[in-house]
């Protein structure tokens, strides 16, 4: 059985709701819900000890993409992450679990907000099936230093491709 990535919020392909759109908050011209959505993973391979999720746009005009979320030391026992888990104030995280620092500067979920006039963008939610119980991070811990441990500690992973355009 493979590892597989599902959500009530978001479909394969589809288009990103409203609900889960960067806030106006950020200040980047958006002006959606910014919650997180609901994530749920089965087929977990042999030898999980925790998960790790992050949410990616690889069509940013950055040259290295931007990181939106990063969640790491899931325990193996969860399955899901709840609607707006990624909204530290939410409570909602799975206890053990660790948020890391975005390309927004701090931990926690900051929703999809492409520029305008740059066409659809891409955002990839993957779940990680990982070898260890926990990695060596901390809040402030890089996405791209969390993307290298994953590497060398994934067993499996499965992503869900969703898309924004303004």
């Amino acid at each position: 059985m493979a590892l597989v990535l599902t959500s009530n919020n978001l479909q394969e392909g589809g288009t990103i709701p409203n609900d889960h759109i960067l806030s106006s908050d950020f200040g980047f011209g958006c002006s959606g819900g910014n919650k997180s959505p609901h994530l749920a993973w089965t087929g977990a391979p042999a030898g999980t000890k925790s998960f790790a999720v992050h949410c990616f746009d690889p069509d940013a005009p950055t040259g290295s993409g931007f990181w939106h979320w990063v969640v790491v030391n899931i325990p193996a026992s969860v399955s899901e992450l709840k609607l707006d888990a990624g909204n530290a104030k939410s409570g909602l995280l799975p206890k053990g679990a660790l948020q890391t620092r975005t390309d927004f500067g701090t931990p926690g979920y900051g929703g999809p907000c492409p520029p305008e006039g740059l066409g659809a963008h891409r955002y990839q939610f993957t779940v990680f099936a990982v070898k260890q119980d926990a990695l060596q991070v901390n809040a402030d811990t890089s996405a791209a230093v969390i993307g290298f441990q994953l590497f060398f500690n994934t067993l499996e992973k499965a992503v869900l491709t969703a898309k924004v355009e303004r």
